[in-house]
């Protein structure tokens, strides 16, 4: 059985990049690539699977519609996958008990546990910010693999 651990270990061989899939209002499925980790949740510190998604794009759209994901990250030949409900978090997308101060630093905690690091904070802060960018947290309820 695959589990957390297995996630993490995927995201470190290949920059976090994930295929996410969201469900279209016609019950089709939408497939696009993200930079995704896992992290603590910001309130019940629970691990969960997140990415950041911008304003306006489908995928936000489908996730406020509709929040069922799917998250598969590949390696080689290796792959792990979590099926799971999302919460949102951003300046459209309120998360109970999560402040302005409290979205802006859960953005600069998924992007570093997706594997990236950045020089200037403030410049990321402000692009987050003119982009309304929304953390996606994805509680996993289901996790399998091919090791």
């Amino acid at each position: 059985m695959a589990s957390i651990d297995d996630v993490r270990r995927l995201v470190t061989l290949d920059h976090g990049l994930a295929t996410v899939s969201t469900v279209r209002r016609t019950g089709t499925m939408q497939a696009t690539v993200v930079n995704a980790g896992v992290l603590p949740h910001p309130v019940s510190g629970e691990d969960v699977c997140a990415f950041v998604v911008r304003a306006g794009t489908r995928k936000l759209t489908h996730l406020r519609e509709r929040p069922i994901v799917t998250l598969l990250w590949r390696a080689g030949w290796a792959w792990v996958t979590v099926e799971g409900t999302a919460e949102l978090c951003g300046p459209d997308d309120p998360l109970k008990d999560v402040d302005e101060e409290g979205t802006r630093l859960l953005l600069r905690r998924v992007f570093e546990a997706a594997g990236g690091e950045h020089e200037d904070w403030a410049e990321y802060d402000r692009v987050m910010a003119a982009e309304r960018r929304t953390a996606v947290l994805v509680a996993p309820r289901r996790i399998y693999q091919n090791p």
